[in-house]
């Protein structure tokens, strides 16, 4: 039995011998490459830069002629010089004679001078190990370009449009600054001291500024630049000067006029990095791109096309022939809506704060100013900030970097004009109706537990719809919402573009009544009604709501790029009724107007304004608040350029909120 067993076990062995020889017979005799394959692995190398591996893939005739240090600097050079990216290849014939093939096939590739496009024929031989190699030459490249001949690119650049606002006042120019740098040969007995000090006040690394002074191309009599900064920096580049080895030059910068005062609206632009590279064609590596802001947001109308050539010369030095060539196309300028010294005069007002400022005409929908505070200095963001400085603007708790007006908040008593006309559209509220209670606390039944709604003041006279917005009454719009009911009340936002994108220049978050798609309990359908509740609203998305109040029922759609002689559109037409807005705006003039109303003091003489203060409170749970913030929004009636202005300020438990919001638009309306 045994020997039977070990009969079998050897027969097997020799079958695996038999099959492992045979095998290894086929892989030794099978071609080890196809030329196709062999092409496609070739330039797909090109696309990842890997140019010492593309030197292997030649033949050794080919090595003979060119170096690899060599190989990999003219075929770095010349493909880094045109910025080449994205190269395909399509295969239109292959002939394959015993050990050598030809194949055709055509090119194409983006440039800086736009895409190239062209039919080429590379030859592949078999080396000794059946593999196909390439026979390489300059003309790879481009089929005219012969081993001595050179590529050269030229570029006339084109001018970026400006941004400028209503009245031509430039937001984003085209301007000046200085360039500080470095002679390494003129640093004197001690270059680390100098280093030292020059890296202190350029509020840099001494690392970050030896690293510059390293670059491979940089020579003793080298200018080598090192930060960029203001024109109207004096004082520092004086100092600067006092130091062995410093040169200052002036270069052509992108510059904002109004610098902190609208540096979240305008943005600004930066070097564009490889990434951004790869996924816009038409760029070069010095290109700027928008990285923030309107920059950002209308960069391709703003950038232009610069005026590239691509082509090869000669030994001589002569033109031998034009691989592509683009005419110059300079940026477009874009006017704004914005009224750059309401813009100036709302920011100072508020710019040691956190909050915002929406202004627009409620009668057209044009944006007169959107400020956000706490700012930062856009124009050293595009002039080149430090790590240092870069890591404490991302690191302050004030949120410098944020832009306020495109976020959502909760809208606290600004919110019950809203309700009101929801319910005043829909017939489930009058402006007749009164609500029995008295008393700051109520809640409906002992099904609420220990829950009640608070108001802050009490007055006299009916709890109706004006006197409750006279003196922003809780418990009259908690009452409200629930007379109206969740249905009719979230219908009726959903009518006016709530949990809906704004179309608007700008990306706005979304406004919504609820964390999910309905208001599921009594307790937060009554908070909802007053403001509060899981309700966030952006700001301008409020501007647009509060016009309808204006329009007879009808919101207007805002808009930030300036047009002659533009036909008013609507964001929502009808979004409430007409009755119902021009009751509304009544009692919001008398919210201003009456002697008890919470925004008394925004009274100017002359001056019929429709106004509405707002607390609303930032719980971390929902028996605990956590901070408040403060809401004013008002806006003018009867004159002949109206204003709508929405204010929020946050740390309103320790500001004042509405009315310290309140004497800032006071002193902008004032004649």
């Amino acid at each position: 039995m045994k020997n039977k067993k070990g009969i079998i076990i050897a027969v097997i062995i020799i079958i695996i011998l038999i099959i492992a020889i045979i095998a290894g017979y086929f892989f030794l005799n099978r071609e080890i490459s196809n030329p196709e394959q062999v092409l496609n692995d070739y330039i797909a190398k090109i696309n990842e830069e890997k140019y010492d591996e593309m030197y292997e893939m030649i033949d050794e005739t080919s090595k003979q002629n060119i170096t690899q240090e060599d190989f990999v600097t003219r075929n770095k050079n010349i493909y880094q010089g045109i910025d080449m990216s994205h190269m395909q290849i399509e295969i239109k014939n292959e002939e394959t004679t015993g050990g050598e093939s030809n194949i055709t096939y055509q090119t194409t590739m983006n440039t800086s001078g736009g895409e190239v496009s062209f039919e080429n024929t590379i030859t592949l031989t078999k080396n000794s190990e059946k593999q196909y190699k390439i026979a390489w030459r300059s003309n790879l490249i481009f089929p005219e370009l012969n081993d001595t001949d050179k590529v050269r690119v030229t570029t006339d650049e084109a001018t970026r449009g400006i941004i400028t606002d209503r009245n031509g006042a430039e937001l984003a120019t085209n301007g000046k600054a200085s360039s500080v740098g470095i002679v390494p040969g003129k640093l004197g007995e001690n270059p680390e001291e100098s280093i030292t000090k020059i890296a202190e006040l350029l509020n840099m690394t001494t690392d970050a500024v030896s690293n510059k002074l390293q670059a491979s191309w940089v020579e003793e009599d080298s200018f080598v630049p090192i930060k960029t900064v203001s024109l109207d920096e004096t004082e520092l580049k004086e100092n600067l000067l006092q130091i062995l080895g410093i040169k200052i030059t002036t270069i052509d910068a992108r510059t904002y006029p109004l610098g902190e005062a609208a540096s979240h609206l305008t943005g600004y632009v930066q070097a564009i990095t490889k990434e951004e590279l790869e996924k816009n064609p038409g760029y070069s590596s010095s290109s700027i791109i928008g990285k923030t802001g309107l920059e950002k947001q209308y960069e391709t109308r703003l950038k232009g096309k610069d005026g590239t050539e691509i082509y090869i010369i000669d030994e001589a030095g002569n033109k031998k022939s034009t691989i592509v060539k683009q005419e110059k196309v300079d940026g477009e300028d874009i006017k704004l809506t914005i009224d750059s010294n309401l813009q100036n005069n709302l920011y100072n007002e508020l710019k040691n704060d956190e909050g915002l400022f929406v202004v627009i005409n409620p009668e057209t929908g044009e944006v007169l100013a959107l400020v956000s505070t706490p700012s930062y200095d856009v124009n050293k963001m595009t002039l080149g900030i430090s790590n240092a400085e870069w890591e404490e603007l991302s690191n302050d708790e004030r949120s410098p970097m944020m832009t306020r007006y495109l976020q959502s908040y909760c809208p606290g008593s600004t919110f019950k004009p809203i309700t009101g006309a929801i319910g005043l559209s829909t017939n489930t509220l009058t402006a007749e109706d009164t609500f029995a209670y008295s008393g700051l606390s109520w809640q409906k039944d002992s099904s609420w537990g220990t829950y009640n709604i608070t108001t802050l003041t009490a007055y006299s006279g009916p709890k109706n719809l004006r006197n409750a917005l006279i003196h922003s009454d809780n418990i009259y719009f908690a009452q409200a919402a629930l007379q109206i009911g969740a249905s009719t009340l979230t219908s009726g936002l959903n009518k006016i573009k709530f949990n809906e994108s704004i179309d608007f220049a700008l990306n706005l978050s979304k406004s919504q009544y609820a964390n999910e798609d309905t208001i599921e309990s009594e307790t937060l359908l009554a908070d909802t009604g007053y403001g509060q509740g899981e309700l966030l609203v952006n700001p301008i998305h409020m501007a647009s709501i509060y016009s309808a109040f204006y329009n007879h029922g009808n919101m207007v759609k805002p808009y930030l790029e300036y047009t002659e002689n533009r036909t008013v559109q609507y964001l929502v037409e009808n979004a409430f009724t007409e009755d119902a807005a021009n009751e509304i705006k009544n009692d919001l003039i008398q919210v201003v107007e009456n002697p008890e109303g919470t925004a008394k003091d925004m009274k100017i003489q002359g001056i019929t304004i429709a106004g509405k203060t707002g607390t609303a409170e930032l719980k971390t749970s929902k028996d605990e608040t956590a901070d408040t913030i403060g809401w004013f929004n008002c806006f003018t009636v009867d004159t002949e350029t109206p204003y709508l202005m929405i204010g929020m300020v946050e740390e309103a438990n320790h500001n004042g909120g509405s009315h310290y919001l309140i004497p800032m638009l006071r002193r902008v309306l004032m004649p």
